[in-house]
């Protein structure tokens, strides 16, 4: 077996003569014909539509059983190239010493997490790439709990569909549950062994490596479980919903 056909985007689609590869390809292809047809800067009704098939797609292919690349010490970036991205005016201001993350919605014990709560739970440490839709990417040293127990712990709805994510600098991102309950989707305290800086998301940022680096929200402040499918920031201005890889 080739070292494409052993990628994650090599592996054929259960029931079907098609590997993962080749539906992202159709649905990028429905995605950039619709957008030769957006008047001006208004998402067109074709683009919607587009933007929902390209959803499907995407999550048609999803599977929790299938990882992300993880990355030896050796193929790190550097922690001096570790870059940040967001917003102009920087971090937003947060009163670490009382900082506490809400989780509400379909959940059976809503309430608030401190860190330390939070840092009972295995921790896991794992290195994989962000990709950003800029178009560069990095390999970071990622610490943190896995989301999934922390909803489990929570009592959230087993079939709940989707987990909206507010954050402190007013940003605000949607996830599908099963991409929310990856095993290596992080509620991420630590890089590269130490504790988060304000510029990459501190206290708690969310690490998915099974998306585009949009998807890994910063500085959180609130968790949802829902079965409204909720918008984001950038979604909301025509970006992938899904936003996998």
């Amino acid at each position: 077996m080739n070292n494409e056909d052993s990628s994650w985007l090599g592996k054929r689609i259960p029931g079907t003569g098609f590997k993962r590869r080749d539906f992202l390809r159709i649905s990028s292809l429905a995605l950039l014909a619709a957008c030769d047809a957006t008047p001006g800067d208004k998402t067109s009704p074709i683009l919607e539509k587009s933007q929902r098939f390209n959803d499907w797609v995407q999550g048609g292919v999803f599977s929790n059983s299938i990882l992300a690349e993880e990355f030896s010490d050796k193929d790190l970036t550097p922690e001096a190239g570790f870059r940040v991205n967001g917003k102009d005016e920087g971090p937003p201001k947060i009163d670490l010493a009382n900082w506490k993350l809400e989780i509400a919605g379909l959940v059976q014990h809503p309430g608030v997490y401190t860190l330390d709560d939070l840092k009972k739970f295995p921790k896991k440490v794992m290195n994989t790439k962000h990709i950003c839709v800029e178009g560069w990417s990095m390999n970071p040293k990622w610490g943190g709990a896995q989301l999934a127990l922390v909803l489990a712990a929570a009592g959230a709805a087993k079939d709940a569909k989707y987990l909206y994510v507010e954050c402190w600098d007013d940003y605000y991102v949607p996830y599908d549950m099963p991409s929310a309950r990856h095993p290596q989707t992080l509620l991420c305290y630590e890089a590269y062994e130490k504790p988060l800086n304000a510029d990459h998301g501190a206290p708690l940022r969310i690490v998915m490596p099974t998306k585009l680096g949009y998807k890994s929200a910063k500085w959180l402040k609130r968790l949802t479980v829902t079965n409204k499918k909720p918008g984001g920031y950038w979604e909301d201005q025509g970006y992938d919903w899904f936003g996998g890889l």
